[in-house]
């Protein structure tokens, strides 16, 4: 049995949620005096049409501190008792030590949570509420922090069109906890396409990524058809899998909340899934693709739009280099 994508009881609930992009602007327009691109090549190939960049010295813990402020200004909540910190990036300020940790001094959060950052890409954020579910569930915790944060500004290499047209900062931030009665928590399944991992990297020490000589060091270099492929493939494959396994059908779904990376990828999928892009949230449009921060901010998005309300259906999936996917089939509980 797979039982990473299997349908357990859950004891936990999303309670609070927010959100955060810098102030600063990079719209298509200003990317046409940077590189050799158009705002029509870049709207009609992802559906993007500006991101938010952070300042200078705004790094992702100042991201993710201003997240966690505004879910502290929409929501009353109570953070002196989280017991665990879970931070999602693939920009952390430094290696070492972690963004969690700084967090822990940053928020004034008790010295007695653990606190970690994990690198999942882009499916982070889910990967972090999978792993809350989990410590709550499993009676090991009971107020879990998952922050899902980048700023791949600090990594792109703005001369290289194909991917400094894609990426954003941001970050989005929700609390978990522990609640047998109210759960918000349905079915999850992750997957892991190893060999894929040369499609999309950011060269750190090693020389090599698998068995493959590494030319470029230094910034983002991505494979971007075979992404939208992979990306395509996995969706297709593995969302009617959980489903199943849930017990429920596609059209029990409100809302679908995937990685926002290029709205084409989605329609390739939905179309396939005989998905209405109508109930998509899609948080790219003018917040490109911020990597671990797409989601929470779709949601966001979405809840101030009054689209989704308490109870519904949602299914969050996010995908990214590795290649790794994750989904998680909830029901809104904030």
């Amino acid at each position: 049995m797979n039982f990473s994508n299997t349908k357990i009881g859950s004891k936990a609930r999303i309670t609070a949620i927010g959100t955060y992009t810098p102030s600063k602007k990079l719209t298509n327009f200003d990317l046409e005096k940077m590189v050799d691109t158009s705002d029509e090549w870049i709207v009609q190939r992802t559906g993007i049409r500006e991101r938010r960049i952070a300042d200078e010295n705004e790094f992702t813990s100042d991201l993710c501190v201003e997240a966690v402020k505004d879910m502290i200004q929409h929501h009353d909540v109570n953070l002196d008792d989280v017991d665990y910190l879970i931070v999602a990036t693939t920009t952390p300020d430094t290696p070492l030590p972690s963004v969690a940790s700084q967090l822990q001094a940053k928020l004034n959060l008790p010295s007695s949570l653990g606190a970690i950052d994990i690198s999942a890409a882009c499916a982070g954020f889910v990967q972090g509420l999978h792993l809350a579910n989990a410590l709550i569930t499993s009676g090991l915790h009971r107020k879990v922090l998952v922050i899902g944060a980048d700023t791949f500004s600090k990594v792109i290499d703005y001369t290289d069109r194909t991917t400094c047209i894609l990426f954003g900062d941001g970050a989005g931030a929700v609390l978990v906890e522990y609640d047998e009665t109210n759960p918000s928590f349905i079915c999850s399944t992750n997957t892991t396409e190893g060999k894929a991992a040369i499609h999309l990297y950011y060269s750190g020490i090693a020389n090599k990524l698998l068995d493959e000589d590494i030319i470029t060091k230094g910034k983002i270099v991505q494979n971007g058809r075979e992404i939208f492929k992979m990306a395509v493939n996995t969706l297709v494959n593995e969302i009617p899998k959980l489903m199943e396994n849930a017990g429920m059908s596609l059209s029990d779904v409100n809302w679908f909340v995937p990685h926002s990376a290029n709205i084409r990828i989605l329609e390739a999928a939905c179309n396939r899934l005989h998905f209405p892009m109508e109930r998509v949230l899609f948080s790219g449009e003018y917040y490109g693709n911020t990597s671990a921060a797409t989601i929470p901010l779709a949601l966001k998005m979405g809840m101030e739009q009054n689209k989704i309300q308490k109870g519904d259906i949602l299914l969050l999936s996010g995908f990214g280099g590795g290649f790794v996917h994750s989904s998680t089939l909830i029901r809104w509980t904030v």
